[in-house]
């Protein structure tokens, strides 16, 4: 049986963790900080007459802020499943094939979980690079 940490060592391995932990606090903190300043812009909206023009910036800013919000909790759950797998003994591999992820992937998105084409592969068109 291949052993599956042997591609990277105990030490990368503990500098990965550490990272994906600090990475996790960081976005966990920036949702408590919108949180705080969405429940600020509704209670100051509160009671104060509502022109049609601020109505619209606040709706598009609160779709801005869910498709944010969405994109954080994506990474927050592609963050737990590498630490898991750094847990198990997977880190590094891809969760779609099984093959190594490119170490700059890594570097780069310490979070990643597949490759850079299986990624894209699973893109709306529409949004796939050109």
């Amino acid at each position: 049986m291949i052993d599956k940490h042997a591609r990277f060592d105990h030490a990368y391995l503990e500098n990965k963790r550490r990272q994906l932990i600090k990475l996790r606090a960081e976005l966990l903190a920036a949702a408590r900080d919108a949180q705080g300043e969405e429940e600020a812009l509704r209670s100051d909206a509160a009671g104060e007459a509502h022109e049609s023009e601020d109505e619209a910036q606040r709706l598009a800013m609160l779709e801005v802020d869910e498709a944010v919000a969405a994109r954080d909790f994506a990474r927050l759950a592609r963050i737990d499943r590498a630490l898991h797998k750094i847990q198990d003994g997977t880190y590094g591999l891809s969760d779609v094939t099984g093959e190594p992820i490119p170490a700059e992937r890594l570097e780069a998105m310490p979070d990643a979980i597949d490759t850079v084409a299986e990624q894209e592969s699973r893109r709306p068109l529409t949004q796939q690079r050109r």
